[in-house]
């Protein structure tokens, strides 16, 4: 350690004059002691007031400047000393250096720049400042394609750079994708695909970039999907799968790229993997299968790809997706019953899926999970049956093969995903089937857990199905029992507090529901139509300028019909409703200006 304090007083000293031979010994010194003990050495060169020197020492002709660059590249690896480099103005001479062509100062430079980069804005910003980026995206085009072992740890210190530069800040990474540095790292990935360490440097780079939605667009252009499944049917260790899962998961999150994906053939891996560690608790085996089976998955949500993998319900991906559902792995089943809820996405999957049997098989996996069941694998079961559901010819069948009574055994549920499947499931199996609408309206147990979940305001969504399926069943069953039961159940209030919605269709169901309840049976609900205060929310609607046509149209109907009850009329005499619909005769709509007219006359003979 005397030498160290003997090699700093005597670079303070002489560094501007001296020989460069007493200059390398002093370097020599202190890369040994940096060597030796990293942060107690860095810290003194920091007291010594030495790294000012070195900025004088960046010299393109001088024979010092890869020893000066290492060293700072090697007390640059101390958090600590990463703002006293820039403070030094050690940054800008570095940059410069990126412009030398001695291979030895490049590689110390490089990796100085990356270092002070590392989890330092101030690095950052003063590399950013003095174009260094740039140089070094220029430096990475020109190497490319050189695939000797000098030319390749170059590329891998500069592509190491390039991460810590851009690391979790957008705006650099933004700037590097402005440069063009993805096609140039994809072609890197390409040539260089034998070289273990600069592939790993790609990987990490992609997986940097590949989360900016900017980025996405620039690698659809290239053949990154190709490259990628190339790297990944070599790979043996866990770890390195688990590097080219991370670059794969946020790129297939675009459609494109999803499809080109399915044609490199990701997907035959995948399945493959799945087969390989389905039956295994080992750690890696379990995160494998979990990660593959995710990655299917969303490669399904995009509409070209799902429909190539789903070859008109003959794909062999298809058929072996579909031996998920059965499996005792949690992870394969959820997986399972999501791609089969993507690829019921149009109507003539659907209606294949449903005529091949898939219904009984997810309500089979719903059985399963009844008793404490697993809530992930309940939610995506029951996505797939309300999305089969949607088309008309499939609803009759569902219902005939027990599906409404497969998800009422989940009535009890406390989980609001679950809740909030469950209710659009009943909704969609309901539309425009009067017999079904009519059975589940009856069903007291069921309409008392709609009415209190109309109530759970810290679940909006739970509480808009709710809301929905209460009106849905009246719209659909016509029946005054139905009608009956929501009253007694205290759902009358939830159906006018509808009629409030911010969005028109749950207006419109809401005002449709009431129409057939004041038509149907008007004196039974008389009591809480008058303390939910309809009359009011009625005169509301119809003043607003801002309510939609049907909803003018639909409001007007339901006053009329309310002329039915002696005391609701007497609440529409109280109020200026003729002066509001006599307005609305006017009105560009001609349904909504006719139905003024004829409301007009109803309530001018009521008075």
């Amino acid at each position: 350690m005397d030498n160290l304090s003997d090699a700093l007083k005597k670079l303070k000293i002489t560094a501007t004059d001296s020989t460069a031979d007493s200059l390398e010994g002093c370097l020599d010194c202190l890369l040994q002691a940096l060597a030796q003990n990293n942060t107690e050495t860095s810290e003194k060169i920091q007291k010594s007031g030495v790294l000012q020197v070195f900025a004088s020492l960046l010299m393109p002709q001088s024979s010092c400047t890869a020893k000066v660059a290492n060293i700072i590249a090697e007390v640059a690896r101390n958090e600590f000393m990463r703002n006293p480099c820039v403070d030094a103005g050690l940054i800008p001479p570095l940059v410069q250096m990126l412009n030398c062509k001695d291979q030895e100062v490049l590689l110390q430079t490089g990796r100085a720049l990356g270092n002070i980069c590392y989890d330092s804005h101030e690095g950052r910003n003063a590399v950013d400042h003095a174009g260094g980026a740039h140089i070094v995206v220029d430096l990475i085009r020109s190497l490319c394609s050189k695939t000797d072992p000098a030319s390749e740890k170059l590329l891998t210190v500069f592509c190491g750079m390039l991460m810590n530069y851009s690391n979790e800040n957008d705006t650099l990474q933004s700037q590097l994708i402005n440069m063009g540095v993805i096609p140039t790292l994809v072609k890197l990935l390409g040539i260089h695909c034998q070289n273990a360490a600069l592939t790993e440097m790609c990987l990490v780079a992609f997986g940097n970039l590949a989360e900016l939605e900017s980025s996405k667009e620039q690698f659809a252009y290239t053949n990154i999907a190709e490259e990628l499944v190339k790297l990944f049917k070599k790979q043996v260790e866990h770890d390195k799968k688990e590097m080219i899962f991370e670059v794969l998961a946020p790129l297939a999150e675009n459609d494109v790229i999803k499809l080109q994906l399915v044609e490199a053939g990701l997907v035959e891996c995948l399945l493959e993997i799945v087969q390989k560690t389905v039956d295994s608790d080992k750690e890696d085996d379990v995160a494998e299968l979990k990660t593959a089976s995710d990655l299917m998955v969303l490669l399904l949500l995009g509409d070209e790809s799902m429909q190539k993998l789903f070859e008109g319900g003959k794909g062999s991906v298809f058929q072996r997706v579909l031996s998920w559902i059965p499996s005792n792995s949690h992870q394969l089943q959820l997986a399972g019953a999501l791609a089969i809820a993507n690829f019921a996405r149009n109507d003539g999957n659907c209606i294949h899926m449903v005529d091949n049997g898939i219904v009984q098989k997810l309500m089979d996996l719903l059985d399963r999970h009844v008793e404490d069941g697993n809530v992930t694998v309940q939610h995506a079961a029951l996505s797939a049956l309300r999305n089969l559901a949607i088309p008309v010819v499939n609803k009759a069948k569902m219902l005939s093969a027990g599906v409404a009574e497969a998800v009422l055994k989940f009535l009890r549920s406390e989980m609001p995903p679950v809740q909030f499947k469950l209710l659009g499931t009943l909704r969609m199996l309901i539309d425009a089937q009067a017999e079904a609408a009519e059975q589940l309206g009856k069903n007291a147990k069921l309409v008392e857990r709609l009415v209190e979940w109309c109530e759970a305001k810290d679940h909006a969504g739970v509480m808009g199905e709710s809301n929905r399926l209460l009106s849905a069943l009246i719209r659909h069953s016509k029946s005054k029992d139905v009608i009956r039961t929501i009253v007694q159940s205290g759902g009358i209030k939830h159906l006018v507090t509808m009629a409030t919605s911010e969005h028109v269709i749950m207006q419109n169901e809401a005002l449709v529901a009431l129409a057939l309840i004041a038509a149907l049976e008007l004196v039974t609900a008389e009591k809480d139509l008058e303390n939910a205060q309809l009359v009011q929310i009625l005169y509301r609607l119809l003043s607003d300028d801002r309510s939609a046509p049907e909803i003018k149209y639909n409001s007007m109907v339901l006053v009329c019909a309310l002329t039915g009850s002696e005391s609701l009329q007497k609440e529409v005499q109280n109020m200026a409703f003729l002066e509001v619909v006599s307005k609305l005769r006017s009105h560009e709509n001609k349904t909504v200006a006719q139905q003024a007219s004829l409301t007009e006359q109803r309530l001018a003979v009521e008075s």
